[in-house]
């Protein structure tokens, strides 16, 4: 009579942890709760293993981060790129906007110091697209990157400011909002006219979405050929 094989392993062993599972989770503690309230030891519990074995995946939270963030950009299509070095610039910063957009919590983290030596290459061809293009239209190298840091700036302060802070509103709110005055103690229009004049005005004006327009104006100024100096001032320069 044969015998069933015994399985294989110790009985009751807990099962492989993967990256996959790890990432999963996490996004899904991200979703219920905000980036800013994910632990380790509160995504180790969520998956149910201890801290100690989810420490052999990632080495702290800004790792998790980063992983996050580097397999959301493997899946984002990249956009057919124009011949025309500008609007090549152009249309990989808009890519970059778009998925940020979509993940806004991404724009706060990769605001963290030296972020661009942690991206995956689905990323980082988006940034070299920019660089090659600023080279093909005159920079130097050096410019070429103060352009890309000027580009960078614009969209994720974009993200934060504007498309963040809104992204709980509904329709409701914003039509609500704009039946208001921005200013309910009132201003003087003597000493601020352009402001007393939009008072009624400023809630629908300011969530119009002109990423597009000031991207189109920003490169133009970055990257125009009567620029004698395309330098991007940095801060405290």
């Amino acid at each position: 009579m044969s015998r069933t094989p015994a399985p294989h392993g110790r009985v009751g062993r807990p099962p492989v942890t993967s990256r996959a599972q790890i990432l999963t989770a996490a996004r899904r503690l991200i979703d219920q709760d905000g980036w800013e309230k994910l632990t380790i030891r509160g995504l180790a519990a969520e998956i149910g293993i201890g801290a100690t074995t989810l420490y052999h995946h990632v080495r702290d939270k800004e790792d998790l981060l980063f992983l996050l963030v580097n397999e959301y950009a493997e899946q984002i299509p990249h956009p057919e790129l124009p011949s025309e070095p500008r609007e090549r610039i152009i249309a990989a910063a808009t890519a970059i906007h778009d998925a940020l957009a979509a993940w806004p919590w991404a724009a706060e983290v990769l605001t963290t110091d030296g972020f661009i030596t942690r991206l995956g290459h689905s990323a980082l061809q988006l940034v070299e697209t920019i660089l090659a293009a600023a080279v093909e239209l005159g920079c130097t190298q050096e410019q070429a990157v103060d352009v890309f840091r000027g580009i960078w700036y614009y969209t994720v302060g974009e993200i934060l400011v504007r498309v963040r802070a809104h992204y709980s509103r509904t329709q409701e709110d914003v039509e609500e909002a704009s039946r208001r005055d921005v200013f309910p103690d009132g201003v003087d229009a003597s000493q601020l006219p352009q402001l007393a004049a939009l008072r009624t005005r400023w809630a629908t004006l300011a969530w119009r979405d002109t990423y597009p327009q000031g991207l189109r104006i920003l490169v133009e100024g970055l990257v125009s050929d009567d620029s004698s100096d395309r330098r991007v001032a940095r801060p405290g320069d």
